[in-house]
């Protein structure tokens, strides 16, 4: 169950944002506003989801889930600079 979720979370993070945002109050409790979830949603969907979590769980941002967050970063980013790769090689 846990890797199904996870394939969800990476797949549509957009989706479980709004999600999260609309059945339960975990990004409140990481947000204190309504700007940073808002700009994460439209920039930044899976960083916003993993800093959530992060801090929802209490762990040190710091080793591994600091690498974890890195490395959501490097994917949302990464989703920016692929599609106008590829958009200028036609």
């Amino acid at each position: 169950m846990p890797c199904l979720l996870l394939i969800v979370v990476l797949a549509f993070p957009r989706v479980v944002l709004v999600l999260m945002f609309l059945l339960s109050n975990y990004l409140q409790r990481a947000y204190h506003g309504l700007i940073v979830p808002v700009v994460g949603f439209l920039f930044l969907p899976l960083t916003t989801i993993v800093y959530a979590w992060l801090v929802n769980t209490g762990q040190a941002f710091q080793g591994v889930p600091l690498l974890i967050l890195i490395v959501a970063v490097i994917i949302d980013v990464g989703g920016w600079s692929g599609g106008e790769y590829h958009r200028r090689r036609r």
